[in-house]
């Protein structure tokens, strides 16, 4: 069941990490559809060398931010899943904000 439905207008921003990566998607849940989706397994974050751990995870948010204007999204339901909202989930969060997403 999810609590955080998204749609065509407004979709839901799932973050989901594991042990080496994290990946953000843009879901339409009314149409299954995804919209877009980054990882840090892309090659705009990965060939970066970063000060901190958590700037890759900023560099996410910024990144999926930018593909949602691609696609005129500017406001998002964020679905953390069962993950707390702090270090890794909370830069990506930021860095969306920064690129221009609103929650």
């Amino acid at each position: 069941m999810i609590k955080n439905l998204g749609t065509i207008k407004r979709p839901r921003l799932a973050v989901r990490k594991s042990n080496k990566n994290i990946s953000a998607q843009l879901i339409d849940d009314i149409n299954s559809v995804v919209i877009a989706g980054v990882s840090t397994l892309n090659s705009e974050i990965k060939k970066k060398k970063f000060k901190r751990p958590l700037e890759r995870s900023r560099q996410l948010g910024k990144l999926i931010a930018a593909e949602a204007k691609k696609n005129k999204i500017e406001t998002v339901v964020f679905d953390r899943g069962r993950f707390k909202y702090h270090g890794n989930i909370k830069e990506v969060a930021d860095g969306a904000r920064e690129g221009g997403l609103k929650f």
